[in-house]
């Protein structure tokens, strides 16, 4: 991902001396996920030009640090490492704090001048909103402009891509120029990778100074920054305009987005729609409650051994394995790395002997009959089916329900009609890129009932997460039990 910024003027060459880098030389600083290059493609007396070019590799995206037993932030094929994110903004405040600040001891009645400044982003994703930018940039004194193509030239009809190139122009000073992009990227990208903590507030409300206040859609901006944590949007508000904030508001709202701490990998599990469940005082992360809920039907059913199928990092096996009653455990994933980093998160290597020996750790697809999936009491399927294939779902149900013909099944999934409450979704978009449907609560009740009767299950369907009046709940769990 690539941020310009261009100096035009009368020795330009100072921008050198504001963005404390030297032109002459091109510098490298280690991130937590790759690393940020500062180079000059241009300089000149009239026009000088600064880049910041950030290098992410997807694959340590997935792995996560090195030493962390948390795992990766993400686990499927996305656009973090090439789109303009929050790792952008990351990078900005690492390698420019200084300039960020407008200090500059060399020339500081330089620093303190507006400059005729143009900086430009590339793969800046708007999600197809047209006028975001304008409404964004524009009140700020930019000239705006957008360029946007086709997904694909050889494939028109799928239409324009989700991504924009974003030119900004006017004449103001670097460290406003540089607020601002910081601010407003986190604006456009629905999906941070660190967790958005009550200091994200005064940080907001810090490189807002002077701006923020004044700017028209203010209220916009604050939303999407907290990434639907409303109550902070309201707090930051509420200081923002000098007005005392209710220290007691918790009302915020869950989102499925964001679950991890910056700079820190995020825990994610197979289905990793959320590398999420926003966190508070007295709120359980939706992941975590979930998990605490299937690990109780499990329990609830009597079972002794059990096969989680789709079992990413093993954060459901990992809570079975301290339960007496559960005697065994076999942990299923097509992801041979992802069983990689599940033995590395469950100390598989220095794992007391008498745990040890319930586990199971086995590569295969939950598409195709595998006889090691047969003599388990229960089966998990845990937020995995809206990852397959719609085609692929006969076969599925066939090797789960069919042949593998466990006495309970557990299966969880994102209830469609709740996302609603994601301010940021759009109509008719998915929690996750990765998921290839999402079901309505009559369409997961209409599928539990073909299964049950076209396998011999009868199925209880329950809500995890909060309950919205109209939509329901955020996850739906069917458990079935296998007749006679």
């Amino acid at each position: 991902m690539l941020f310009t910024i261009t100096y035009e003027g009368t020795n330009t060459e100072d921008l050198g001396f504001l963005l404390h880098k030297n032109p002459s030389r091109a510098q490298q600083f280690e991130l937590s996920y790759g690393k940020a290059y500062v180079f000059y493609p241009e300089v000149s007396s009239e026009r000088t030009t600064a880049a910041l070019l950030l290098d992410i590799d997807p694959l340590d995206l997935a792995r996560g640090r090195v030493g962390s037993t948390e795992g990766g932030l993400f686990d499927y094929v996305n656009d973090r490492p090439y789109a303009s994110t929050s790792f952008m903004s990351t990078a900005i405040s690492r390698v420019f704090s200084t300039a960020m600040n407008g200090r500059c001891d060399k020339k500081q009645e330089l620093a303190d001048t507006p400059l005729k400044l143009t900086a430009k982003l590339y793969s800046l994703r708007d999600y197809g909103d047209e006028n975001l930018a304008s409404e964004l940039f524009e009140p700020l004194g930019y000239t705006v402009k957008t360029e946007r193509t086709i997904l694909d030239e050889s494939f028109p009809e799928w239409g324009n891509s989700p991504y924009i190139d974003l030119t900004i122009s006017g004449t103001v000073k670097l460290s406003e120029l540089l607020n601002h992009v910081y601010v407003l990227i986190s604006v456009f990208d629905k999906q941070k990778h660190y967790y958005i903590s009550s200091g994200e507030i005064q940080k907001l409300l810090d490189h807002g100074e002077g701006w923020l206040a004044d700017h028209p859609y203010r209220e916009k901006i604050m939303r999407r920054y907290f990434n639907a944590r409303k109550s902070y949007a309201r707090k930051a508000m509420d200081i923002l305009l000098g007005e005392d904030p209710d220290e007691t508001d918790n009302a915020d709202t869950l989102t499925e987005e964001n679950e991890s701490v910056e700079n820190v990998p995020a825990a994610s599990d197979s289905s990793s729609e959320e590398n999420a469940g926003v966190q508070k005082k007295d709120f359980t992360p939706l992941n975590t409650l979930r998990m605490e809920t299937v690990k109780n039907a499990v329990l609830a059913s009597g079972a002794s051994s059990v096969i989680d199928l789709g079992c990413g990092e093993c954060r459901l096996t990992s809570l079975l394995l301290n339960e007496q009653q559960i005697r065994k455990v076999t942990a299923c994933d097509v992801s041979a790395a992802v069983l990689e980093k599940a033995a590395q998160r469950l100390h598989l290597d220095r794992m007391p002997s008498a745990r040890r020996d319930k586990l199971t750790l086995m590569q295969a697809s939950l598409t195709y009959r595998d006889k090691r999936f047969e003599g388990f009491d229960c089966a998990c399927v845990i937020e995995v089916i809206e990852h397959i294939e719609p085609m692929r779902i006969p076969s599925f149900e066939r090797a789960v329900f069919e042949f593998a013909v466990p006495k309970t099944v557990i299966l969880t999934t994102p209830n469609s009609e709740y996302n609603v409450n994601y301010e940021h979704m759009q109509e008719n978009e998915l929690r996750h890129g990765d998921h290839r449907f999402e079901w309505t609560r009559e369409e997961f009740k209409d599928w539990t009932d073909h299964i049950c009767k076209k396998f011999g299950y009868t199925c209880v369907i329950s809500g995890i997460g909060d309950n919205d009046e109209k939509y329901g709940t955020p996850t739906q769990m069917g458990v079935f039990t296998k007749n006679g």
